[in-house]
């Protein structure tokens, strides 16, 4: 059987540790054949972050297990997406090995400051958040898109549930991945004449690092225990579980893939039917 993106190149931000949404996209890229960047913060990683990046030794053996277990060309690369210089030697770096970028997977996102209402947040720490979330997308985009444009291409933008239904004392997050859903949509519009579709996926409650921190900081909250806290969860979600990430990632698939090639400036709720609404 052919396999959907073979000789395609993919970026992938985030995708520097085991646990995260970003590394089983890469995965699920290059078991459908394409070669695959990780992209993470490495050994850069900011001490306030709420749950861990990967560091630079998890980046590299995850890059050299995928190409081992896939058979395509891997590298991995330490981006920061707040700093136009970190950006810059990625593409830079990049180029040199790929002549063009095919899929661009802009999952890169962290929380900081929270839990805090509006009126008690502080202020660098919400900018913080909004500048990761929001205006990495935009950076990394921008930057790669020369590489993208000649040949046609994908960008497929992690927003959240939470970019479309008010996240409680996690305001800066929320407001940041509403600003993700409408850069989707701008770039779609903008780019569509030179050949490059921009969708993006809407997680909901997924099993990563960061869902686990939300649920213990719940904990704390209610004097309670992580697991009591994801039991009452799951009771807000029609099916009646706690997602994947391997889940987001075949969705992540399917819109890089020609499967996908009418859908562009679309935002899709993955959340077991916790959000129904568009």
């Amino acid at each position: 059987m052919d396999k959907l993106l073979a000789g395609k190149t993919a970026v992938v931000t985030g995708s520097g540790k085991r646990s995260g949404i970003g590394y089983a996209v890469a995965r699920k890229l290059a078991a459908e054949g394409a070669n695959v960047v990780i992209a993470d913060l490495g050994l850069n990683a900011d001490p306030e972050l709420a749950v861990r990046t990967g560091d630079e030794s998890e980046m590299a053996d995850i890059a050299r297990e995928i190409a081992q277990d896939h058979a395509v060309e891997t590298m991995a690369v330490n981006l920061d997406v707040t700093r136009p210089d970190s950006i810059a030697r990625m593409v830079k770096t990049i180029a040199g090995r790929f002549d063009a970028v095919h899929i661009l997977v802009n999952n890169a996102g962290a929380t900081f400051g929270v839990p805090n209402a509006v009126h008690t947040y502080d202020e660098s720490a919400w900018m913080k958040t909004i500048d990761v979330n929001l205006h990495g997308v935009f950076r990394v985009s921008r930057a790669l898109l020369p590489m993208m444009i000649l040949g046609g291409g994908v960008i497929v933008n992690t927003a959240s549930r939470a970019g479309k239904v008010p996240a409680l004392f996690n305001g800066a997050y929320a407001v940041a991945k509403a600003g993700v859903i409408m850069l989707t949509k701008v770039m779609a519009a903008e780019l569509a004449g030179n050949g490059v579709r921009v969708n993006a996926v809407c997680p909901g409650q997924i099993a990563t690092d960061l869902e686990k921190w939300r649920f213990g900081l719940e904990a704390q909250f209610f004097s309670s225990t992580i697991e009591e806290r994801e039991k009452e969860m799951c009771k807000t979600i029609p099916l009646g579980r706690i997602g994947r990430p391997d889940e987001v990632a075949d969705l992540v698939v399917f819109l890089a893939s020609d499967r996908a090639a009418y859908m562009t400036g679309q935002a899709i709720n993955i959340t077991g039917g916790q959000l129904m609404e568009l």
